[in-house]
């Protein structure tokens, strides 16, 4: 029997989704460039939700970035309009402080994707031997006992 999600999860999920829309739309700084809101994980007591954001760039970034740091600042300091925005959409009764921090998952599974590719090489997982394919289909069809 499948279990379902908690209350829990329904809010950090919900909290996503306004979360992101309200940055990409309320939040107008410069230093803050294009966000996305990667997963909320929200504590037992609604105490504490801690946002995971990633940014949209061409050059790899950690968490030491200076990109990384301005946007994660300009996120805190906003963290109060948030709150107080997520808290007017979602009508709950206690709205938990916001913490954002930089996910670093996306580069971490990237740089494993390129030493995987290293290490295996450009070699499909399974090879396609079409003549093997065409003398079993002839088989199959001058033997009509095995074609049910």
């Amino acid at each position: 029997m499948p279990r379902e999600f908690s209350r829990i999860d329904r809010i950090g999920d919900q909290m996503q989704r306004e979360l992101a829309q309200l940055i990409q739309r309320e939040v107008k700084d410069p230093r803050l460039g294009m966000v996305t809101v990667n997963a909320v994980k929200v504590s037992r007591d609604l105490g504490y939700a801690d946002i995971y954001v990633s940014l949209l760039t061409t050059e790899e970034l950690t968490a030491e970035s200076p990109e990384v740091k301005d946007s994660i600042s300009v996120l805190n300091r906003a963290a109060g309009f948030l709150r107080g925005q997520v808290g007017r959409a979602m009508k709950l009764r206690v709205i938990p402080q916001l913490r954002f921090h930089f996910d670093a998952l996306q580069g971490y599974s990237r740089r494993m994707d390129s030493l995987i590719r290293e290490a295996v090489g450009d070699k499909t997982a399974v090879e396609k031997n079409d003549d093997s394919q065409n003398e079993n289909q002839s088989d199959n069809q001058s033997n009509p006992e095995s074609n049910p």
